[in-house]
């Protein structure tokens, strides 16, 4: 039976492996919006009048957020970002 000592040992593994499957399906929210891809839904065009829409700011916040979250740069202060 595994303790928790050694248990305790792969927790940075599983949080760097969680961390990227989030920023993985936060960055494919934001590249459906903007770029088309996976195609589906309303999204796959991005020009400068679709910044008055909800989707037109979440897009790039998605796409750029979720790169930074993959990466583990600013971690925290974009995941407070792309919560709200």
């Amino acid at each position: 039976m595994a303790t928790a000592a050694s248990l305790a040992g792969w927790a940075p593994r599983f949080l760097s492996v969680l961390r990227i499957v989030a920023g993985l399906l936060i960055l494919q929210h934001g590249a459906q919006k903007i770029l088309g891809f996976p195609p589906g839904g309303n999204g796959g065009g991005f020009d400068v009048s679709s910044l008055s829409t909800l989707s037109g700011w979440s897009g790039p916040i998605e796409l750029v957020g979720g790169v930074l979250i993959i990466l583990g740069l600013f971690s925290r202060p974009v995941a407070f970002i792309l919560s709200g």
